[in-house]
């Protein structure tokens, strides 16, 4: 039975704060004035960061329309409810959608820091545990490459060095596409894996650890210095399956930047040329990192969590024996569909993190439509 108590209007009140399509409209027109001067297309930089901005503006809109839609479906089903129709498993349904629609929106207008609208980077090593850290380092890639296919995003592994019976020490890949830094910095810290391993021939349990740090892609508004001089520029015969060109050249590139000795590398190219450029720009990102870090050691939220990064204070477990469940150790967040999180469903664990971030309530908490 629907409680009279929770009406759709008054449940869904608060979105037309979080949309604000009537401040979006004037600058879709705006933007579309300047899509029709003919001279918009003779800097392709610019159109194309402006026509990035107006799909962003369209999806907003449409979305604020899609909701306005449910809501007012809403009303018509509590109404039949009022009449004696049986609509209770109808009014459950759309009720769920709407609440799912509701976090993406909710989600958005969380994604409001500096470089939230930026591509991320992110290195992934595996910690204590030698083999069986390893695979969980590998799971935990592919765990995020499908949450990016999920989401329609691009991904680019740069780099992976094997472990030495299986898994991987660590990875480096890229994903591009809109908010996705935002999204990712819920991911910062360390996973813990609880199964019973495939390694041990006594299928014991094991405990595995990985980390995961991620940064924004630094693009040409940012200027990084790097002076040539400060560079030591290494080449070297890529790992892995590749080809015959791949093991008769030194076609992988590892740079260290020796003010800081941080050092980058990616071998996933066949050009040595194309590989450079894909550490610098990763050897840009890490920089830029390291410099927020120095000045903004108390403001900035994400490297006051990746200071806290050790062996013992994950975020988040994952746990397959002797029960099946994954738990958010900050939002508290809890799925027992391990395979599907696992799978790249992180959507709900990167909402939750958020609002915990930005608001401290945890996962499920004034839920006005729970």
């Amino acid at each position: 039975m629907i409680e009279n108590s929770l009406p759709c209007a008054a449940a869904c009140k608060p979105f037309g704060g979080i949309f604000d399509v009537a401040g979006k409209k004037p600058l879709l027109e705006k933007i579309e004035k300047q899509i029709a001067d003919p001279a918009f297309w003779n800097d392709s930089s610019k159109s194309q960061t402006v026509m990035q901005e107006r799909k962003r503006l369209l999806a907003a809109v449409e979305t604020e329309q899609a909701m306005g839609e449910a809501v007012a479906d809403l009303d018509t089903l509590f109404e039949l409810a009022h009449e004696g129709e049986a609509v209770t498993g109808d009014i459950e349904s759309e009720m769920g959608t709407l609440r799912e629609r509701a976090d993406v929106v909710e989600t958005e207008a969380l994604l409001s820091g500096q470089n939230d609208h930026r591509n991320a980077i992110v290195v992934l090593h595996a910690g204590a545990g030698g083999t069986e850290a390893q695979d969980w380092t590998e799971m935990l890639l592919r765990m995020y490459l499908r949450w990016a296919e999920r989401e329609g995003f691009k991904s680019t592994v740069t780099d992976t060095i094997a472990g030495e019976e299986a898994g991987l020490k660590s990875a480096t890949f890229t994903v591009a596409g809109e908010n996705v830094y935002g999204l990712l910095r819920s991911e910062v810290g360390v996973h813990r894996l609880v199964r019973i391993s495939p390694f041990d021939s006594n299928a014991r349990r094991h405990t595995s650890f990985g980390s995961v740090f991620v940064y924004p892609e630094i693009d040409d508004e940012i200027k990084v210095d790097i002076r040539t001089e400060d560079l030591r520029i290494d080449t070297y015969r890529s790992g892995g399956a590749g080809g015959q060109h791949v093991n008769r050249t030194d076609s992988a590139v590892r740079i260290t930047h020796l003010p800081t000795n941080i050092v980058v590398q990616c071998q996933n190219e066949r050009s040595q040329h194309k590989n450079k450029s894909s550490a610098m720009k990763v050897l840009q990102a890490r920089l830029y990192d390291h410099e927020m870090k120095k000045k903004q050691v108390e403001a900035d939220k994400l490297e006051a969590t990746k200071s806290d990064i050790n062996f013992g204070s994950q975020i988040r477990n994952y746990v397959l024996a002797p029960y099946r469940m994954v738990k958010d150790l900050r939002s508290k967040l809890e799925s027992g569909d391990v395979d599907r999180v696992l799978d790249g469903d992180l959507g709900r664990f990167m909402h939750a993190y958020l609002v915990y971030d930005k608001t401290g309530k945890l996962a499920g908490e004034d839920r006005e439509m729970e």
